[in-house]
C-alpha cells in the first residue's frame, strides 16, 4: 500500500510517500516557508510522485495531520486531501499532529511528550508510552499551562523525550535532567510522522474528514462573547 501523507499545520509544508509492503519511504519534502501553504503543498505533492515515478492514481490512502496547529494551515491542508481523496475515488484518513510528532521519534523506547506552542503560557501536548514500533496514550490530547504539564511529567517518573515546535523553549525553561530534547530533524513536524500514524488510524470518506483544533477558533470565541455580552 502506498501512503500520500501531508502535514500543513505549522511553518513547515511535508509531504511523505510511504510504502507500508518495504517500510520504505519513496519521497519526502519539507520546507520551512513564509508563504501560505495554499502556494506550496500541492507543487510538493507533485514534485514527489514525479520523482518516484508515481501518479495520484497509484496512491491507496491519503493522510493529513488533522489539528492542533494552525488554524489556516490546518484547513488547506484537509481541503487539499478531501478534494484529491473526492477526485480520486480513495480513502483518506486524519491523523492528529501530536500522535504524528510522537510517531517521528518513534524508535526511541519510554515516554514521548509532544508539545506545541498554543498560546501566553498555554500548550497543546500528550504524553505517550514508545515501545519503538507503537504508541499508548499515558493522556488525553489538550491544552496545558506550561506548568501543569511539567507537574504530570514530574509524577510520571520517566526520562522522557521532547518533540513539537514548543519543546526547545519547554526543555530550556523546565530544565531537568529526566528530559531529552529530540533532534532537529525528528523535533518538528513532518509528513513522514503523518505517514507512520495513519496505519494505526481508520481510513475516512473525503466528506468525514474534518479538522481537530482541541480550541475554539478565534470566530467562535468572538459569537460567544457577543452572546454574553462581553
Amino acid at each position: 500500500m502506498l501512503i500520500l501523507g501531508i502535514d500543513t499545520s505549522g511553518k513547515n509544508a511535508s509531504s511523505a510517500i510511504f510504502d507500508t509492503e518495504k517500510e520504505v519511504f519513496l519521497a519526502e519534502n519539507t520546507v520551512c516557508t513564509q508563504k501560505t501553504h495554499s502556494q506550496i503543498i500541492m507543487p510538493i505533492v507533485k514534485n514527489i510522485l514525479a520523482q518516484t515515478d508515481k501518479t495520484l492514481q497509484d496512491i491507496d490512502l491519503i493522510a493529513a495531520a488533522d489539528g492542533p496547529g494552525s488554524y489556516t494551515g490546518l484547513r488547506i491542508g484537509i481541503s487539499a486531501v478531501k478534494a484529491m481523496s473526492f477526485a480520486l475515488d480513495v480513502k483518506c484518513c486524519g491523523v492528529s499532529t501530536l500522535k504524528a510528532l510522537a510517531y517521528n521519534n518513534i524508535a526511541f523506547k519510554g515516554v514521548i511528550c509532544s508539545v506545541m506552542k498554543a498560546r501566553a503560557e498555554l500548550v497543546y501536548a500528550c504524553v505517550y508510552k514508545s515501545d519503538g514500533y507503537a504508541l499508548k496514550n499515558l493522556c488525553d490530547e489538550k491544552i496545558f499551562s506550561r506548568d501543569e504539564l511539567a507537574e504530570f511529567i514530574a509524577m510520571n517518573g520517566k526520562e522522557t523525550l521532547l518533540c513539537g515546535d514548543g519543546s526547545a523553549d519547554f526543555f530550556t525553561d523546565y530544565r531537568s535532567p529526566m528530559f531529552i530534547i529530540a533532534p532537529p530533524h525528528t523535533r518538528l513536524q513532518n509528513a513522514c510522522g503523518v505517514c507512520l500514524a495513519a496505519l494505526s488510524e481508520k481510513s475516512v470518506t473525503a466528506d468525514e474528514l474534518e479538522v481537530s483544533y482541541l480550541q475554539k477558533v478565534k470566530a467562535e470565541k468572538d459569537l460567544e462573547d457577543r452572546k454574553n455580552g462581553v
